[in-house]
């Protein structure tokens, strides 16, 4: 288990408390893990450049080798600095609800994958989903089983968001702390 926890908000986030994320953030903080839970840049306009670097800056602070959990957009985010060899070395990721890209919304178009090199991603992350997710329809987009991800699905889950229930996520806290934790709804 890492030392520290970063975690990463999709597009139109704003950090509401009643998010899992946010949830997520205050539980390992009471644990005691240097955890980090960024407010993204424009997150109403993003740009891979400007999260890029506040990604690179989060990590900065935190130890080395920290687990990382991203939620929809920066899922595309860390895929595309993964396979630019644009980070450090994580202990390990999980990717929840990554959309694919012909389902991003119009101000989050440029952050689509694209062609990816599957050979690129030294680390394959864990990446989950849920069954009813609009933004990735039959599934996880395709290059995560490219890289080889470990996938779980949640039956009847939407976008793993408060608007489908999930405040409080126990599955993930349990999977940041054990990686062989699987995730459930």
């Amino acid at each position: 288990m890492g030392d520290g926890f970063l975690i990463l908000h999709g597009i139109d986030n704003l950090r509401p408390p009643e998010h899992w994320h946010h949830w997520l953030a205050e539980r390992l903080r009471g644990r005691g893990f240097a955890t980090s839970y960024p407010a993204l840049p424009e997150p109403f306009d993003p740009r891979p450049k400007h999260w890029g670097a506040a990604v690179l800056s989060s990590l900065s602070e935190l130890p080395p080798s920290p687990v990382v959990v991203c939620h929809s957009l920066s899922c595309l985010l860390w895929i595309r600095m993964a396979a630019a060899g644009d980070l450090p070395p994580c202990e390990r990721v999980l990717l929840v609800s990554p959309p694919h890209d012909d389902r991003l919304p119009a101000n989050g178009t440029s952050f689509a994958v694209g062609d990816l090199d599957p050979s690129a991603i030294e680390e394959a992350p864990r990446v989950v989903c849920g069954t009813e997710d609009d933004y990735a329809p039959g599934g996880p987009p395709g290059w995560a089983a490219e890289i080889g991800a470990d996938i779980d699905m949640l039956a009847g889950v939407g976008h793993i968001n408060p608007d489908d229930g999930h405040g409080p996520w126990p599955s993930v806290e349990r999977w940041c702390l054990d990686p062989d934790e699987r995730l459930t709804p």
